[in-house]
């Protein structure tokens, strides 16, 4: 199989930024595929007592996307469609607002956030690489690097994405580790099991 058919997978060789960026956006293609293509309902399905959703996973990591490259990367307020004030009464808004938003909503939400990330990240690495001071620092006043950002996130994946793979299984059975080969992320619009 040919690098075209797994374009998500790190390099075997690179340099430490192409290592953890490939890190970063294969755990994001994972976390596409196990929400991927599914109608409101299975967007909307817990587990047990869990309060977690497919949907609700998909607007938070947006909106971690967002806040990553924005706020904490440079001071700037992360944009439409985050309002400050959707948290007031709720502080878990990104998570329980998801239930009202369809589908396309929710992929397109997703999708648009990873590309606005990608391409933050890759102008603050050529303005000064995974070394650079960011604008958020810790309790003591330091400021944390560009590389501690980019570890934050894979972080931020790896737990959400265990999270839906669990989910995933419990709506229609897809489970695994990786993408098929060749695969592409579709909009949410089949309802399950009326795929071919």
């Amino acid at each position: 199989m040919s690098s075209d058919d797994f374009p998500w997978e790190p390099p075997l060789t690179g340099t430490e930024t192409e290592h953890l960026v490939g890190a970063l956006d294969r755990l994001r293609t994972t976390f596409r595929w196990k929400a991927d293509d599914l109608d409101a309902t299975a967007l909307r399905a817990r587990i047990g007592a869990s309060s977690l959703t497919l949907g609700g996973l998909l607007k938070h990591l947006a909106f971690v996307e967002d806040y990553t490259f924005t706020v904490k990367l440079r001071d700037e307020p992360p944009g439409a469609p985050w309002s400050p004030t959707a948290w007031d009464d709720d502080p878990d808004w990104e998570f329980t607002s998801a239930a009202a938003d369809t589908p396309e909503e929710l992929y397109a939400l997703w999708d648009g956030a990873v590309e606005r990330s990608r391409s933050r990240l890759a102008a603050a690495l050529a303005d000064g690489g995974l070394d650079q001071l960011v604008h958020v620092s810790g309790p003591d006043g330091r400021h944390a690097s560009l590389r501690r950002l980019v570890c934050d996130l894979i972080e931020e994946y790896g737990r959400h994405t265990g999270h839906a793979d669990l989910l995933r299984e419990a709506v229609d059975g897809l489970a695994g580790e990786d993408p098929p080969a060749g695969w592409r992320p579709r909009a949410g619009r089949s309802p399950v099991g009326s795929r071919p």
